[in-house]
């Protein structure tokens, strides 16, 4: 019997640890990869790829879905997967993406930015900014209203989102018009109750975070640290209006709370959704009622972000 409350739909999950050794990532990979090509078309959404210079103008590829009927000078949202910094995006991932563009609607960037630990910070991060540059830069050729242009990701990826939006602020680049973090990562000193308390919880713990910062964070962080540690902002004034998601029993919880509460501290509206009974990363179990309201909360949010500009 688990020794945490959680909720049915995430209990086949207890004994499914992610695993981050460097032998096995390549393998892992490989096999998520395997999968997301192996995913059929969905109807009424289409879907190409663009190929972009990222950080210091090594490729990277964008995919790009857009709903069939979507209007010119439509909506975007930019998406940045989880996976610890470490593992490529799995077919829930795209999944969730197609979701968000046919219900919301709204065009959306899926950004294969660089992994870790061959590409360590800030190489992942540099590669979201690229991308989000590069949406800007051609937001007219992609019909897209340079207006309406949001952010999200999910853990790592909710990382990079918030700092890309730091990083747009402080750049003076175009307005991010909101950012939507799922579970993310924002706090590399890993000093909240949550991190201490939550050391063997299922999928993701407070051991793998410390893994995961070490394989991220390989050459240090000489400047700019908040980039990689979005909690440790000078300061989080004019950023983006934002949706925070969160898991109860998850090691990365507080920090969560915490980042949604220094935005509002700052004059940032934030939605803050705090989920019962969910895991980091729970999302996986996509049928679950629980996934389906949280998925459906999300989409309102960037229906209500994109409405209200």
């Amino acid at each position: 019997m688990s020794k945490y409350n959680i909720h049915n739909d995430f209990k086949k999950y207890e004994k499914t640890p992610v695993p981050l050794s460097k032998w096995a990532l390549p393998i892992i990979n490989a096999l998520t990869t395997l999968g997301v090509t192996v995913l059929k078309p969905v109807q009424g959404l289409l879907v190409s790829k663009r190929e972009i210079p990222g950080y210091q103008n090594r490729t990277i590829e964008l995919t790009l879905y857009e709903p069939k009927d979507i209007e010119k000078n439509a909506p975007c949202l930019i998406f940045f997967h989880g996976g610890a910094f470490v593992l490529k995006p799995a077919p829930h991932h795209m999944r969730l993406v197609a979701e968000y563009a046919l219900k919301t609607p709204c065009k959306v960037v899926f950004v294969d930015y660089r992994l870790a630990p061959n590409h360590a910070f800030p190489v992942g991060v540099e590669d979201c900014y690229a991308a989000f540059h590069w949406v800007c830069r051609h937001a007219e050729a992609l019909n897209i209203d340079k207006n309406k242009i949001a952010i999200g990701g999910d853990s790592a990826g909710g990382t990079l989102a918030a700092a890309v939006s730091l990083m747009a602020r402080d750049r003076k680049a175009p307005r991010i018009c909101f950012q939507m973090l799922i579970y993310p990562v924002t706090d590399a000193r890993q000093i909240t109750e949550s991190i201490k308390n939550y050391t063997d919880t299922p999928l993701w713990n407070s051991r793998l975070t410390k893994k995961m910062w070490k394989l991220y964070l390989k050459d240090g962080v000489p400047d700019n640290r908040e980039y990689a540690s979005p909690m440790e902002a000078m300061s989080f004034e004019n950023l983006p209006d934002a949706y925070v998601e969160v898991s109860e029993f998850d090691c990365l919880r507080d920090e969560g709370i915490a980042y949604a509460e220094a935005l509002q501290k700052s004059g940032v509206n934030v939605e803050l959704n705090k989920t019962i009974g969910t895991i980091h990363g729970f999302e996986i179990a996509e049928k679950s009622e629980i996934v389906r309201e949280s998925v459906a909360r999300r989409i309102e949010a960037l229906k209500k972000a994109f409405k209200n500009i």
